[in-house]
């Protein structure tokens, strides 16, 4: 029968990819090292609870089960805003292990339980992905939202497992609960922790942040006015051209406040106000065209081009470059050298 191994194989794959993430010497790689360890344990007890329904996996399950959106959300957090965890949030996991400890004696609703933290975190993490994340590095901030939002949708995905077990339950005496749990996890936990990867690996350390709130990033007002917007652009336009900070592959909209003492939440407002475009696609621009200048006045290579330009992959680079000029970088080079002759 497929569907009791299929964990046990999903839950080794999660294990290793846990080994390689906590051996990073990244600290935010070792917060997705652990997210994923806690995604293989929660997939090997879903197949042991079911494999030898014993007590000790019945009520570990929902233990670990509640463990995973918190866990999801303050990986995703911190790509937002360092901190520490609030113990508020430690109550949905210590009020699911009171009940699971409590039974038989508390019939607590678990399940019902379960997937109000799941719609919660769900909930909480796409309302997160539609503000701009400070400590990611600008070059991957899309990438990032994307997998703010997967993880939501997961999160949300796992209501719709429980309200399936509960249907189950209800009709067919939970003669489908094996498949159903086997399934909806094995799709769940790897797609999360993905995700909670993605995020992980694009978010840069800021020990200043992880001891203070930042001063540099009060309350704002809702909208700018054109004259604070010019002039926060104008300071950020002679930033990136004396100074050239796009050069640096890992900039952040947290550093990048720190460097112009201006609120990281008034430099995007700022941005999207006057470009009509956001701040990553504006940083590409400023690299694009120190790039272009590379391209037409140094015999380096294009690999050597982007890098130096302070892009990571070629396939942004090229990306970006077509969006700015209308051609690939190879072509742009070649017409260059051809109108000079």
């Amino acid at each position: 029968m497929i569907a009791v191994p299929l964990p046990f194989v999903v839950s080794l794959l999660l294990f290793l990819l846990a080994v390689i993430l906590w051996v990073k010497p990244s600290r935010e790689g070792k917060s997705a090292g652990l997210f994923a360890g806690l995604c293989a344990l929660t997939t090997a007890i879903v197949g042991l609870r079911w494999a030898l329904d014993m007590a000790i996996f019945r009520m570990l399950q929902p233990v670990c089960a509640a463990l995973v959106p918190m866990a999801a959300w303050y990986c995703c957090k911190r790509a937002h805003q360092p901190g520490r965890l609030s113990p508020l949030h430690w109550a949905g996991p210590v009020v699911v292990a009171a009940a699971a400890l409590g039974y038989p004696y508390w019939h607590a609703p678990l399940d019902l339980m379960l997937t109000m933290l799941y719609i919660g975190y769900g909930i909480a993490l796409l309302r997160s992905s539609g503000t701009m994340a400070s400590e990611v590095r600008l070059s991957d901030v899309e990438w990032v939202k994307y997998a703010e939002r997967m993880a939501g949708c997961m999160l949300l995905f796992s209501a719709c497992i429980d309200g399936a077990l509960t249907l189950d339950f209800a009709r067919y005496d939970g003669a489908h609960a094996i498949y159903i749990l086997a399934t909806g996890y094995t799709l769940l936990l790897p797609t999360l922790a993905l995700a909670v990867v993605m995020v992980g690996r694009s978010t840069q350390p800021n020990e200043a942040a992880e001891s203070a709130p930042s001063e540099l990033d009060p309350p704002t007002q809702a909208v700018l006015s054109d004259g604070e917007a010019n002039a926060i652009i104008a300071k950020l336009d002679t930033l990136m051209r004396e100074k050239q900070a796009f050069l640096d592959p890992d900039l952040t909209l947290s550093r990048l406040s720190r460097k112009l003492t201006i609120p990281a939440r008034q430099i995007s407002m700022a941005v999207n106000q006057v470009h009509g475009r956001n701040l990553s696609k504006v940083l590409n621009e400023y690299r694009i065209g120190h790039a272009k200048e590379r391209l037409l006045t140094s015999d380096e290579s294009i690999t050597q081009v982007y890098l130096n330009s302070g892009f990571q992959t070629k396939s942004n680079f090229n990306r970006e470059f077509s969006r700015v000029t209308g051609q690939t970088p190879s072509a742009f080079r070649r017409r260059s050298s051809a109108s000079e002759s």
